[in-house]
């Protein structure tokens, strides 16, 4: 059995002003990850494998090119996976003990990257097109900095990976590969794989949280909005701001979107400093009444350090499941949580290797610079 990895500490607890935020990751080595883009962005941040959620990251922080330093995340971690079965059984939910469950990665599952740990890869990838323009000609080729780890939980491999772009960026998305769950059931519940139509395979959900305690240039001033725009059938399109000032649990609706914003962190512009939450590739799951847990897609919690999982919550003294948490208190330090859903109808292309599927959401930067970062 590894040793346990030490836990890092988190950001200072008082109020810091955005010209001095504390930015700079406490962690030593090898658990820091201090990373220059090729475009000249910066990411900082701690890394550790705790045992009941598997990698997680703290102290997160995103240097724009020929930019200050901000704050963007304590802590960021899963949450939940969840896997029902389209027949009712059973009903999985995979973390509980993920650290425990970790891969030790080879060179070859770190393509051009380092491994601090045999269990985490820190590598940098290329995204495709930045921008590009005609009249003037302007082009730019973007990166992220990837960190991921993987994790076997009964017959699935995981892959945890979050990805911080050179804009400012980040996406979180959990892949699931490795082998099928060795089940046979009717045509009602599943596809037909192999030969003939005598064995099928069922279908499925993962249904993943991630649990994401943002802290812009510090723990105090965040808020979390919600964004709405009308008009759809219409020429005109308005748009409604809900500021989510008391626990709340959300339901997407096409053209809405939430937003974490401190109004104390400004950029040169004198806009605030904010980070939207897109999670509109959800198969938006709703279990049964005892799983209420799965009824929303977003979640706004106060902070509390025993609410660690969205279900099945190992902490004494502290609620079982998300749902429960939210409870009508005022939000003064948010933490939000994000419900993104796969329904998984199995197919003969997913024979043993099966390829990973993946599934995750989008933070994206909002008014963070005044210009195009990469300008």
């Amino acid at each position: 059995m590894r040793p346990l990895l030490a836990l890092v500490a988190l950001l200072a607890l008082s109020p810091v002003p955005a010209a001095a935020a504390a930015t700079t990751p406490t962690c030593g080595e090898p658990y820091r990850i201090d990373r220059t883009l090729p475009d000249g962005a910066r990411w900082t941040m701690c890394w550790e494998m705790r045992n009941i959620e598997g990698l997680t990251l703290t102290q997160v922080a995103y240097t724009p090119k020929n930019g200050r330093a901000v704050g963007v995340l304590r802590s960021a971690s899963l949450a939940q996976i969840q896997v029902p079965y389209d027949s009712g059984e059973p009903r999985y939910e995979d973390i509980g003990a993920l650290g425990a469950a970790a891969i030790p990665l080879r060179a070859q599952d770190c393509p051009g990257g380092e491994r601090p740990d045999q269990y985490v890869c820190v590598t940098t990838r290329p995204r495709g097109h930045a921008y590009f323009k005609d009249e003037p000609y302007a082009s730019a080729q973007g990166d992220d900095l990837v960190v991921f780890s993987a994790f076997q939980v009964g017959w699935y491999t995981y892959l945890a990976e979050w990805a911080f772009g050179d804009t400012g960026t980040i996406t979180p998305r959990v892949g699931a590969t490795g082998s099928l769950a060795d089940f046979t059931t009717t045509p009602a519940y599943g596809w037909p794989i192999g030969v003939g139509r005598h064995h099928f395979e069922e279908s499925h959900s993962h249904n993943i949280f991630w649990r994401l305690d943002f802290d812009i240039d510090g723990r105090s001033g965040d808020r979390v909005e919600q964004y709405d725009f009308s008009g759809s059938g219409t020429t005109r399109r308005t748009m409604r701001r809900t500021a989510l000032t008391r626990e709340t649990a959300a339901v997407y609706r096409p053209m809405r979107w939430w937003r974490v914003v401190d109004y104390g962190v400004r950029n040169a512009d004198g806009h605030a400093v904010s980070w939207e939450i897109d999670n509109s590739g959800s198969a938006q799951y709703r279990g049964p009444a005892s799983e209420r847990f799965t009824h929303a897609d977003l979640y706004v919690t106060n902070y509390r350090a025993c609410e660690r999982l969205a279900s099945e919550n190992p902490t004494p003294r502290c609620a079982d499941s998300v749902d429960k948490y939210v409870n009508g208190e005022v939000v003064r330090d948010p933490v939000v949580w994000v419900n993104v859903d796969f329904h998984h109808v199995v197919r003969d292309e997913d024979h043993d290797p099966m390829p990973t599927h993946w599934q995750g959401f989008h933070i994206t930067p909002r008014d963070v610079t005044s210009t195009n970062p990469y300008r």
